[in-house]
């Protein structure tokens, strides 16, 4: 087993950092924007997850203060969109670095469908999305307490859009939908199968809730 610390690995033995290749694989953050004036933003973010059940809570993370995150933050709303296996051309294409109020959904080909409770479009062709009000922004800041580039933005889930085909015996049949996520690298990976595990019955679990919660 090797250890490092990660500002001073060999970099001739990991050329490549490897941080982002252990923490895999990561649901990917496909978020819609509009700033105040009307101007829209999609990105894929590769920190995003989900955080709280209840209220139904998400979050993603900028390294730096792009387009998508600045927007939701000015306008204190977002839409996220699943990246599918059928749409990860067009989703890798929305990573492009384009000037700000050019439409990264004309740029890869992406219809847009509008949101019921909040401005951002949502993609069109995407089996799932979620409509939300910002929460939270945070400033992440490192271990001496100096505050880095980062930022993350929570928000609270107040719409969600299912692709009625993709629902099977009322869940959601993830491997007919093919998420994709992120993986370190250049690598991503796609949910093709599924398993099931029953909890053991106790007072409480590790997934951060008892049997109760973990059912509702």
């Amino acid at each position: 087993m090797i250890f490092f610390e990660p500002e001073s690995r060999d970099k001739k033995f990991f050329p490549w950092d490897p941080f982002k290749g252990v923490v895999v694989p990561r649901p990917i953050g496909w978020i819609s924007s509009m700033s105040k004036a009307g101007q829209v933003n999609l990105a894929p973010y590769s920190f995003f997850n989900g955080v709280l059940s209840y209220p139904r809570i998400v979050s993603f993370c900028s390294e730096n203060e792009k387009d998508a995150a600045a927007f939701a933050i000015e306008s204190g709303e977002f839409c996220w969109s699943m990246a599918t296996w059928d749409l990860r051309d067009q989703m890798n294409a929305t990573s492009a670095g384009l000037p700000r109020g050019q439409s990264e959904f004309a740029f890869a080909g992406l219809a847009t469908a509008p949101c019921r409770l909040v401005r951002p479009p949502r993609v069109a062709d995407s089996p799932a999305a979620m409509e939300c009000k910002v929460t939270q922004v945070v400033h992440v800041k490192d271990a001496e307490g100096r505050e880095t580039a980062g930022v993350v933005v929570y928000g609270q889930v107040i719409g969600m859009h299912i692709e009625e085909r993709y629902v099977k015996n009322g869940r959601f049949d993830l491997a007919a939908v093919k998420p994709i996520a992120r993986c370190g690298y250049d690598e991503y990976t796609v949910v093709e199968k599924v398993f099931a595990l029953t909890r053991p019955e106790s007072g409480g679990n590790s997934f951060g809730g008892g049997p109760t919660a973990a059912k509702a």
